[in-house]
């Protein structure tokens, strides 16, 4: 080891013993001398090497093309360490992390992130021991605080979630179901007295039906709230004692939960990926950043997983218009692209549908605004009857209950407004929020066609919420089904349905009285994150490809289920998770006798993202891919650079709001068809791109009526029974999941 090394080491070492204050010795030093590789080492072989980066960082181990590859320790100026395997640059296999603070991660990495089976050791000595997805408690774990509780059980996005089991230091423990860190569902709670509570939570307190228990025998059984008001029930004593017969159910809110706090676990104050590397001639970049592998000269193939078409199915003899720069020896092929625009004409004064907008918008401040009590997640029978509507009159004068407005005169229809402010509460929309995205000062946007049902579409100028026309048809299956679907959403949090928000009716003045019927619906697409790809997935074969010529797609366009060229490969424990939501859904809505729903399907390129590209023009499928190499100064809409877009997603936060079909991190394979037979998903080819997925299950109120099983009948006749979307429910839903689970799996 040269003297400038020593010293560096000394240095280095002396730095990390200041901020381990309290910390344990260390017996040994950090390093031992490594040889280094002669100058005329030949490129592409692996050696040992010890490097002080530009920065001021140190890496010592194997190394290969200007990259750590295979095992090596880095070292960084601010007192953290990894030492494991690296591949290409990037932490991925075994290795363990180290703080300044003592504090430690060992176990798998995957591009950067602690990923799969690990062990976490904070700083004071609390420890987790199981399944990570990209930096954050995912799974099967355990977890041991620092005050001596413990919890053993199911973690998502970094926090308790679904079944577990909580022990309290003190005796007491818990054993049922969480939700975002909190006790939440059904479960039973033990005191160390031999006292226990049977029943419904919500935020970490008893509500709704529930049973407590003395040891002695006698229980109490009611409705729990934390409400005075709400709480009813009916003690039964043990045997002919009085028992607890004075004994107020609110004791068990104000005194037995006392001693049932649950710690919060702990904020890792930097993760792993957010860790700046500084190999030589590349500047400074996240852990995190997907690497790009290439054809080498060779000709030897690899997997590429990589958000441009280098490599890709492009054919060398087609007619695509190529530009081809030398990277590091090898080609990468580039592609000019045009701007994002957004969807839709906005509806000025002067537009045919402007008088309907302001209707639209007064009706729905109106119902928002309108004082209501405060209700219960559990609604009665009653507030679910088709009957429950309010009719409200907007004169042009204005009125008792209405203002003012320069619409003509009009009436508005409410459908079970209960049910729907109790739906806007469930799904989190805050009102105010919702009044300012529908009812603002911004107008709202007409998609320039309608929907092949005939319903118009209007989005909101934030992208938030959806507007949709629909037929009187289509309302009486959403309130005939509302029950059902209420008491699905609020039992799966993450279900793939559509979200809705409202259901109103504008019955308007004159001698035509139309009346327009619409629902007030969730944008599955409104992201940060530019949708590049958009698919509309059946599962049937029957005219599921786009009229449109090549040259014409874009972003807006939606593709379907013959132009699909992509399987998508998710994390397994996002996969699993997956398939048991789309079994619920689809059981769901086989039992609601719903057909012709499908899966939309956005895909947002993240290399693609810092250019902002559209399309590329792939001869080989006619459905391009897009790559990063946009124009940005003709884009119109608000992006984020490369750096930035590194930053946000190695944010911690960013992906602990990530949700089953929102901000999913996934890998998109390349897939090409057999020419010579009709393929619905075709044969995966390596080509692997680093997308963002956007998914929900839409047009869920079609229901298998008498129009449907003609339109069955019909094309019986002249087709495949098994390539037409209008089959009855039961078959429907069987088609429908053996083909989205061919398109989506387990990344191995």
């Amino acid at each position: 080891m040269s003297k400038e090394l020593r010293f560096f080491v000394k240095a280095w070492e002396a730095t990390v013993r200041k901020t381990h204050i309290g910390g344990k010795k260390r017996p040994n030093p950090l390093f031992t001398t490594m040889s280094v590789a002669p100058a005329d080492d030949e490129p592409g072989e692996t050696y040992h090497a010890e490097k002080v980066l530009g920065n001021g960082d140190f890496y010592t181990g194997q190394w290969l093309d200007n990259y750590a590859h295979g095992q090596g320790k880095y070292l960084w100026t601010d007192g953290c360490m990894y030492v494991g395997e690296w591949q290409k640059g990037k932490t991925a296999g075994k290795g363990k992390f180290s703080w300044p603070s003592g504090a430690t991660y060992e176990g798998d990495f995957k591009n950067g992130f602690m990923d799969g089976k690990g062990t976490y050791t904070g700083s004071f000595g609390e420890t987790y021991r199981g399944s990570w997805v990209m930096n954050l408690r995912y799974g099967q774990g355990s977890k041991s605080f620092v005050n001596g509780d413990h919890y053993e059980g199911e973690w998502r996005r970094g926090l308790q979630d679904g079944q577990g089991r909580y022990q309290w230091k003190n005796g007491n423990h818990y054993i049922g179901q969480w939700r975002n860190g909190m006790i939440h569902g059904s479960g039973t709670m033990i005191w160390n007295n031999g006292n226990r509570y049977d029943g419904s939570w919500e935020e970490g307190l008893p509500k709704g039906n529930g049973t407590f228990r003395w040891a002695d025998g006698s229980f109490y059984v009611g409705v729990w709230s934390k409400e005075t008001k709400d709480q009813r029930g009916t003690y039964y004593p043990a045997g002919s004692s009085g028992g607890h017969v004075d004994w107020d159910p609110q004791e068990v809110f104000a005194v037995d939960l006392n001693d049932c706090k649950v710690c919060p676990v702990e904020t890792i104050s930097i993760f792993p990926s957010q860790m700046m590397l500084n190999w030589p001639g590349m500047g400074g970049e996240f852990m995190n950043k997907p690497p790009i592998y290439m054809n080498g000269s060779e000709g030897n193939v690899r997997p590429r997983r990589s958000s441009d078409v280098r490599g890709s199915n492009v054919s060398t003899g087609s007619n695509c218009d190529n530009n081809f720069d030398e990277l590091g020896g090898s080609v990468a092929r580039r592609f000019r692209v045009q701007p994002t625009k957004k969807q839709g004409i906005t509806i000025a004064k002067g537009h045919k549908n402007y008088e309907l907008m302001l209707n639209l918008q007064l009706g729905i401040r109106h119902s928002v605004g309108r004082p209501a009590p405060t209700t219960s997640l559990d609604l009665k029978t009653s507030a679910f009857d088709p009957r429950e509507k309010v009719w409200t009159k907007f004169p042009p004068e204005g009125s008792k209950y209405t203002p003012p407005h320069q619409s003509s005169d009009f009436k508005w229809k409410d459908y079970c407004p209960v049910v729907f402010r109790t739906l806007r509460k469930l799904f989190k929309v805050d009102p105010a929020d919702y009044m300012i995205s529908l009812c603002g000062n911004d107008a709202l946007r007409e998609l320039s066609s309608p929907g092949k049902s005939g319903s118009f579409f209007y989005l909101t100028n934030d992208d938030r919420y959806m507007i949709k026309t629909m037929k009187k048809a289509e309302v009486k299956v959403l309130l005939r089904m509302l029950p059902a679907y209420y008491n699905h959403v609020r039992a799966f949090e993450n279900t793939l349905v559509t979200k809705f928000f409202g259901l109103h009716c504008v019955k308007l003045t004159g001698p035509t009285q139309k009346k327009v019927r619409f629902v007030i619906m969730g944008n599955l697409f409104c992201s940060e994150y530019s949708i590049h790809r958009r698919f509309d997935l059946k599962g049937s074969s029957l005219g599921r490809s786009t009229d449109k010529p090549a040259a014409e797609i874009d972003a807006t366009t939606t593709l379907k289920d013959l132009d699909l060229n992509y399987i998508f490969r998710l994390q397994k424990v996002w996969f699993q998770e997956f398939c048991r939501q789309v079994d619920r859904d689809c059981d769901f809505l086989e039992q609601e006798r719903i057909m012709d729903y499908s899966l939309l399907v956005g895909l947002h390129f993240r290399e693609a993202s810092y250019n902002d590209p559209l399309t590329t023009p792939d001869c080989s499928s006619g459905v391009g891919t897009p790559t990063g190499y946009g124009d940005p100064d003709n884009d119109k809409t608000p992006r984020v650079s490369k750096g930035e877009m590194d930053r946000l997603l190695s944010d911690p936060n960013r992906w602990a709001s990530i949700r089953l079909g929102i901000n999913m991190p996934a890998w998109a394979e390349k897939t090409v068809r057999k020419t010579d037979e009709a393929q619905l998903v075709g044969e995966p080819t390596g080509d692997l791109y680093d997308v963002i997925l956007f998914f929900g299950i839409i047009d869920i109120l079609q229901d298998y009526d008498i129009s449907k099983k003609l339109e069955h009948a019909y094309k019986s006749f002249q087709y495949d029974p098994t390539s037409i979307s209008a089959v009855d429910p039961k078959q429907y839903s069987r088609r429908f999941r053996a083909f989205i689970f061919r398109v989506f799996v387990e990344d191995t």
